[in-house]
This record gives C-alpha cells, structure tokens and sequence, in this order.
C-alpha cells in the first residue's frame, strides 16, 4: 500500500540540520545552545513518532528529493525496518542531550559548542541513512556521519585522539570508498537504478548474472559498511573510546554502528534478497563470517580492565548478532536481527552512560578499581545490571527476545553450528558482565581493612547523569516486556 509524498520525511531531516544551526549560533550561551539541541531532538522524535500509524498501517511513506538521472535520485522512504533504526536514533538523542550536557559541564570540557554540533550532524547522517529510499541516498548519508564524527573522535585534540581519529576515516571512508562505491556503479550499469526492491525476497539484481559478479558484490558491500565492524575491519571501534563517553555512547550505541548493521542488512535484503541470496548460497558463509566476529569479539572482552574497553569489543560482538539473523535467510532469524538493532542500543547507550557517570564521579576507569562502588552507586550500577541482563540474553529484558528469534531462526535453517554460536556468545557475555556487577556489589572497597582511612562515600551522579541512564535501562526492560513495540514493525515487512 503506497502513501503519497510526504513531507515530514523532509522536516526530519531538517530538524538536527537546523539544529546545528541554532547551536553554533548560540555557542556563547550555554544554556541556550543546549536548549536549542534539546529543540533539535524533540522535534525530530515528534516528527519521527508522526509517521508510526501510516507504517503499521501497512503504508511505504516516500519522498523523492531530487532526480539527476532516470533510476539515480535522491529519496527518503519510511518503511517498518526504517522505523526501528529512526525511533531508536531519535528518542536516544533526547536523552543523549540532557546527558552530554551534564557530562561536559562536570568535566568543564572543551569545545563543546563543536562537540554539539557534530552531534546533531551526525544525527542528520543516520536519520538520511535510516530513510534512504535507495543505495545513492544510503550512501551519501551513511558517509555524512563519518565526516561529522570525526571532529567528536578527534575531541581532545592530543596525539592519541589525532591517531584515534585517523584510524577512524581511514577504515570508515576508506571501506566505504573503496568496496561500496565501486559496487554501487556496477550494480547501477547492471539494472539502471539503484533503488531498494519493494519487498525482501526479490532485490534489484537481474536474473543471470555470473555468481562470481554477485557474490563480488556481495561481498563488498558487507565489508565496505566498515561501521558493522565485522572483522578484520573491525580496528577503529575499539581505539574511538578515547573520545568523551558520550561520543562513545553515540558511537556505539545510536548513530554510527547502527548505521552500519542497518545499511548492511537493508541492502542484503532489499538489493540482493532473500531469494538469491539462497540461491547464491551466500547466506551460509554470511553467517560464518559474523559467528567468528561474535565469538573472537567476545573472548577479547574478557581480557579488558577498561570499562569502555570491554564495552566496545562487547559491541563488535553485538553488531554481528544483527547480521547474523539476517544471513540466516528466515523469517525467524530476520526478525531477530532487525528487533536487536533497538535492544541493543538501548541496553548499550545505558552502559556507555553507566562508564561516564562512574568516572565524573571518581575519575575511574578500570573494572578492578571499582570494588565496592555499588554500595555507594547503586542507581548506576543498578541500571547497568539491568543493560547488561539485555545483552546477555536474559528475560525480560529486549535483547531475551532477539535471541529468542535468532535461535528460532537457527533451528528453522538447521544449522546446529549456529546454535552452538548463540549458547557459547550467550554465556561469553555474561563471562565478561557478571564480574563487572559482582565486584561493584560485592567486592571489598578500596581502603576498607588497611591502615589507611576508609574514603569518604562517593555520591551518585548529577541528577543530568543519573535520570538518562535509569530511564535507557528501564527502557531496554520495557521492550522485553512489550516486545510487540517492535514486532509490529517487523510485521509490516512481511518477513
């Protein structure tokens, strides 16, 4: 069922846009530029919100942009699988901002008119890429966000961001450059347009085509969306933690590895489909790739006393359970993945904010310094309990339900090799978790037994932290509780 043009497609995007505008603008009044970010958000959760009836209702929203050539245009188009990538962005970012500006005031961080700015663009990147009617329009949006993050990576501004910060463009725009763009022409020579099929099963590819043309293809694209992090393209992510942790929670949470599942997966399914791709034989290897990228992720988790650290190698591992239930070419293990997407970056985003309220707090950044800190943090090491529940899989958090239909997926393409995959990364995360919570609520504070003085009790948080992670954690809770908040979308797809 087709929806006529619609323009608040175009007022989305305008809205961080504008955004970024007001907040450069208004650099020299702080309370003013966070208000206009805040603006900034709220608009674009409402404008975002709006379009929630049509899509259940089973409607494709689209608005075409600009046509240079018969098949080769700028677009926007909201279906189900935009609107679980669009929602979370949005709604996240309005936390983000309360957050953020707690976080740099507390820290008296520098450049944060800057830091605000890319922030909103960055938002503008992901919004384009989760509206993206077409591979051109993914493209472009998807290569904003890279070039609008780097300033955010690069934020302190001393050696180790510099070098951190070109790591980053250098896997991000170097990949997309050199793996998508190449595949994008020769996919538009092929079949005259580079828009995305209607449904999943068909694609855009023409009948035909020499399996060594398609599976080329292929495989440029998975590894070109270098922001998936499947490995070995992998390398940026963990040496961005050295930017402020809510770049980090944007990073690894909202924006930019959102992107990159989210481009990955609407391309296989939507450019290729599910139907070559079986025919292909494409899906099998998929799954093996990504299955190495969740366990090998995992294990290296383990050996991380850095919070963020852990946390980010934790996301390698995570991203690829989105590819995974897509390259399991069933219904059940697409509605995994694409429903992981949300879960995941709620429960994510939380740890992140956890990481940073955890060092305002007490300058901390190693797990085996934070024994004890439960008893004197416990709204935040509560709710980064609760996140960490969601991405080990336990109910009722999101993230039971999207291993729920990842292993429903599984045994539907009857695979036990996945399967084991699930079990052994369901019990590696909880390896690198659970001591995290334990020694924070369990563990003997430092000072405690020894000749020393015990220090004085550490507070929680400013209540600018606190309220954004609480809120996130009891989130990720709520999508586990009303799972259908997201199935519906993934219904409209007709998966």
């Amino acid at each position: 069922m087709e929806q006529p043009s619609d323009l608040r497609l175009v007022l989305a995007l305008l809205a961080p846009l504008t955004g970024a505008g007001l907040v450069m603008a208004t650099g020299r009044r702080p309370n003013l530029r966070e208000a206009c970010s805040l603006l900034a958000a709220l608009s674009l959760f409402g404008l975002t919100v709006s379009l929630v009836p049509r899509v259940l209702a089973g409607a494709t929203v689209r608005y075409e942009l600009v046509q240079w050539l018969p098949g080769l245009r700028l677009a926007l188009r909201a279906d189900g699988m935009s609107m679980i990538f669009a929602l979370a962005a949005s709604g996240l970012w309005v936390l983000t901002v309360f957050y953020s500006a707690g976080y740099m005031r507390q820290l008296g961080e520098h450049a944060q008119t800057r830091f605000n700015v890319c922030f909103a663009l960055a938002l503008f990147g992901a919004v384009g890429c989760a509206f993206a009617d077409n591979l051109l329009t993914l493209y472009l949006f998807y290569e904003v966000i890279s070039i609008s993050t780097y300033p955010l990576v690069a934020h302190h501004q001393d050696a180790e961001g510099y070098e951190a910060g070109r790591k980053y463009l250098t896997y991000l725009t170097g990949a997309a450059k050199g793996l998508v763009l190449p595949a994008m022409v020769l996919i538009y020579v092929l079949t005259g347009s580079l828009d995305f099929a209607d449904n999943m099963r068909t694609g855009i590819l023409p009948a035909g085509l020499s399996p060594g043309v398609v599976a080329g293809l292929y495989w440029a694209c998975l590894f070109g969306f270098a922001k998936n992090a499947v490995m070995p393209l992998h390398h940026w992510l963990p040496g961005a933690m050295v930017a402020p942790t809510p770049v980090s929670a944007l990073l690894h949470a909202v924006a930019v590895v959102k992107a990159g599942v989210f481009s990955t997966a609407r391309v296989m399914l939507y450019v290729f489909g599910t139907d070559l791709l079986h025919a292909a034989n494409l899906g099998r290897p998929t799954a093996y790739v990504v299955s190495f990228t969740i366990l090998a992720a995992s294990v290296i988790a383990l050996t991380q006393d850095d919070l963020k650290l852990r946390l980010a190698y934790s996301t390698v591992s995570q991203l690829s359970y989105v590819l995974l239930g897509v390259a399991l070419l069933t219904p059940a293990g697409i509605t995994g993945g694409l429903m992981h997407i949300a879960n995941h970056a709620f429960a994510k985003i939380t740890l992140f904010f956890c990481a940073g309220a955890i060092y305002v707090v007490t300058r901390k950044k190693n797990i085996s310094e934070m024994s004890g800190l439960g008893k004197t943090m416990p709204f935040t090491f509560g709710a980064f309990g609760l996140a960490a529940l969601s991405l080990i899989g336990a109910p009722p958090a999101g993230g039971f339900i999207s291993k729920w239909y990842l292993l429903r997926g599984a045994l539907d393409a009857g695979t036990a090799a996945m399967l084991a995959v699930l079990v052994v990364s369901t019990l590696l995360n909880a390896a690198y978790f659970a001591p995290v919570v334990y020694l924070a609520f369990f563990g003997q504070p430092a000072g405690t037994g020894s000749a020393q003085p015990t220090a004085s009790p550490v507070a929680e948080a400013h209540p600018a932290l606190l309220v954004p992670l609480c809120l996130t954690a009891v989130l990720s809770m709520v999508l586990g509780l009303y799972p259908d908040l997201l199935l519906n979308f993934v219904r409209t797809l007709r998966v």
